[in-house]
């Protein structure tokens, strides 16, 4: 099973990571290697970066950043292998989300389940999102 680690947070416009944070996400990220579990992860850049696109009644509005609510923005993620819900939940309880006072009120991991395409069963859609995939897989080889 693949599971999404999201980091909840909105790094300040122009701050970037101290070299404390960096090196504790380093060895973090270096332990889930090990492991094996692994599979991707990045940053992202703030809110007033970014933009969102709204969809309502038929229309597309953009609204730039940066957005209110920096709890609830995501500000970077893993992407891992684990055998179940709790063994993620694992994982994310050892992200070093202490090591700086650079996150904005009380740090969170969010846990998230990837769906599978075998769990949506048989259907053309399905059919044309595996040979998606495995066109996706091709082209990281």
């Amino acid at each position: 099973m693949r599971f999404m680690l999201l980091v909840k947070g909105d790094p300040k416009p122009g701050q970037m990571p101290s070299e404390k944070i960096l090196e504790a996400m380093g060895k973090f990220n270096e332990e889930l290697a090990k492991a094996g579990v692994l599979l991707d992860l990045s940053g992202l850049h703030p809110s007033a970066n970014g933009a969102r696109v709204r969809f309502s009644g038929g229309k597309r509005t953009v609204i730039d950043g940066p957005f209110a609510e920096s709890k609830e923005l995501v500000g970077g993620y893993w992407i891992i292998q684990a055998k179940s819900m709790d063994e993620a939940i694992e994982w994310a309880k050892r992200a070093p989300m202490d090591a700086s006072d650079e996150f904005e009120g009380e740090p969170v991991i969010e846990v998230r389940q990837i769906f599978e395409l075998d769990e949506f069963g048989e259907s053309p859609a399905i059919d044309k999102a595996r040979k998606l995939e495995k066109e996706l897989e091709k082209k990281k080889a």
